[in-house]
């Protein structure tokens, strides 16, 4: 557009019925759009699924404060979904379920480690009485 249209444009006085039937428009769309982000009752499920995955892989004691961590935001979602806003109930679900998987893989490295070096100690106590035995 020219300066001239545009001036013209910008200077035209919208009757106020116009004014307001564009506003209620304008908050109709974007009330609708408010109301089309589904709940993440999915994400919610999975990132519980997980939680409990690290609970039973030993995380209280193996990987406390990521169990924590993932405990807390797990809370926090549940909040948000109680307040209806979705965007941060999946948030803090997606944040809980990788804190969750967290603690689990670092409760399962713990334990294997943990069995790794049992097996080291018995193969040495074994070669100990081997060597015992042939002397």
């Amino acid at each position: 557009m020219d300066k001239k249209t545009l001036k013209t444009f910008n200077n035209m006085k919208l009757h106020p019925m116009m004014r307001m039937t564009g506003a209620l428009v304008c908050s109709a769309i974007f009330l609708s759009g408010c109301e089309s982000i589904p709940a993440p009752t999915e994400q919610l499920a999975t990132s519980k699924a997980a939680v409990d995955n690290a609970l039973s892989a030993g995380g209280n004691e193996l990987a406390p404060l990521q169990l924590k961590s993932a405990i807390d935001k797990m809370e926090a979602a549940e909040r948000a979904m109680g307040d209806k806003n979705y965007v941060l109930a999946r948030q803090f679900a997606e944040e809980a379920q990788i804190d969750a998987k967290l603690a689990e893989a670092m409760a399962r490295t713990n334990k294997a480690q943990k069995a790794a070096e049992a097996l080291q100690e018995s193969s040495r106590v074994l070669r100990q009485e081997i060597d015992r035995q042939i002397q």
